[in-house]
């Protein structure tokens, strides 16, 4: 018996380490890039998509491996959120003021498990502290999506990321920075010297891309929605230090105005932009500019009781249909997010975001859209790219993200509403984290 246990023992790392294949079986496989689905049998070895075939699959006998049957349900890419906030959406204003802050964190960690089972298998976080996150996750010491995080918003003094109390002193003379600068939700930087400064910061923790705001916001509380934001030259320093380390900056911008600004300083995309006039639009298209817009605006989409905010809140909805239709007219290249914040009772509607977009795109633009497009997206950050290879496609050689779908989403988005009854297998990087397939 000793030697029994003794041998199982020395076994249990091995097996624990061993590189295992995961095979499923006749599904309808939708490959993010192409208006149409085929039957085929689906072989994953270790995180890789490593073979696609209508034939059987044979499996490595050598390995560990498990057999899935797929009963042609629908496989489609894992959905990707291109402008999500880890750590903000899963707490509120007041908690980042003035929570204890290892609550804050746990409660976020625990959202973006609540994001993976959405069927989210990556998102790019564009404001918050989430390397801890991050990192947690890409050990598998905590369920969630693939972060591509920015790390600290930057933001001038009384710009979008300014999150100080009207109690605390002027920046020049304070001893000591904001609570949220502290959590790294945002950092204030004013003049090149210091932008350049906080863009390396970011870069330092190990952030994907830089996020700049070029503008006001509906969300922050003393910057009017209108005000443009960072000079050219400024955003220029962050947009040099970004590119020499091979990465881009994005914007936080809704007008004209800040969009013309952040395009003349050389980034490559711009989010939100739900007020910019048609011309604006054109010029993203003929520069070959991200916008990376979210589908604002709907019934009971105001969820600001300040009168200031509520106003800007319905304004920007307002101007989401206009941006829909101006894009699809030029072209332009079009990314899909949510940006959901400081309601974590919302964030189980994130799927619902998927579902409004019918309102200006057919059901395959979408899919395309949260799939395989705004993987494009992310593999701008080059090799500042956590997670090389690639996404948002089911193909050989791909990462090994994907959902079965108890429906076809082609001819029915709706199902990907209700993913806790639909969304019957969810894998990322090879890994199963939800098997609900009901047995023959």
């Amino acid at each position: 018996m000793k030697k029994v246990l003794l041998f199982l023992y020395c076994l249990f790392p091995l097996l624990i380490n061993a590189q295992q294949q995961v095979l499923i079986n006749n599904v309808q496989l939708f490959n993010g890039k192409d208006n149409k689905t085929e039957t085929v049998n689906v072989l994953i070895t270790g995180n890789v998509i490593t073979r696609i075939s209508k034939d059987p699959v044979a499996t490595n006998k050598s390995m560990m491996v498990t057999i899935i049957d797929g009963q042609q349900r629908f496989l489609m890419p894992g959905m990707i959120d291109a402008h999500w906030h880890s750590f903000m959406c899963a707490n509120t204003m007041t908690d980042m003021m003035m929570g204890e802050q290892s609550f804050l964190f746990i409660r976020a960690a625990r959202e973006s498990e609540q994001t993976l089972l959405r069927g989210f298998t990556a998102v790019r976080d564009l404001a918050g502290p989430v390397f801890g996150i991050k990192r947690a996750i890409d050990q598998g010491l905590q369920p969630g999506p693939r972060i591509y995080a920015s790390g600290a918003m930057i933001s001038q003094t009384a710009g979008h990321g300014d999150f100080r109390l009207p109690t605390d002193p002027p920046r020049m003379s304070a001893r000591e920075i904001s609570r949220p600068e502290a959590l790294g939700v945002g950092i204030i930087a004013d003049g090149s010297d210091e932008v350049l400064v906080a863009t390396r910061e970011q870069l330092r923790h190990g952030a994907s891309q830089i996020k700049l705001a070029a503008g006001g916001g509906v969300a922050s509380l003393y910057d009017p929605l209108e005000a443009t934001q960072y000079s050219v030259e400024e955003m220029k320093a962050a947009v040099q230090a970004a590119a020499d380390w091979g990465t881009y900056v994005t914007v936080h911008a809704y007008t004209t105005a800040a969009i013309k600004r952040a395009v003349a300083a050389g980034v490559k995309c711009i989010d939100h932009g739900h007020l910019m006039d048609e011309e604006c639009v054109k010029l993203l298209a003929d520069k070959g500019i991200w916008l990376s817009m979210q589908p604002f605006g709907g019934p009971n989409s105001n969820t600001y009781s300040d009168p200031k905010q509520a106003a800007d809140s319905k304004m920007v909805g307002e101007g989401t249909d206009h941006i829909y239709q101006w894009a699809k007219k030029y072209k332009v290249k079009l990314a899909w997010g949510t940006d959901m914040l400081f309601n974590p009772a919302a964030t189980k509607n994130q799927n619902q975001q998927v579902i409004r977009m019918k309102n200006w795109f057919s059901n395959f633009e979408i899919l395309k859209m949260i799939t395989s497009d705004n993987a494009q997206l992310l593999a701008l950050s080059g090799p500042r790219n956590p997670y090389p290879g690639k996404l948002g496609v089911l193909e050989e050689g791909a990462l090994a993200d994907m959902l079965l779908v108890d429906g076809d989403v082609l001819k029915n988005l709706e199902l990907l509403g209700d993913p806790e009854k639909n969304l019957l297998l969810i894998i990322k990087d090879g890994k199963i984290f939800k098997n609900t397939i009901p047995r023959p």
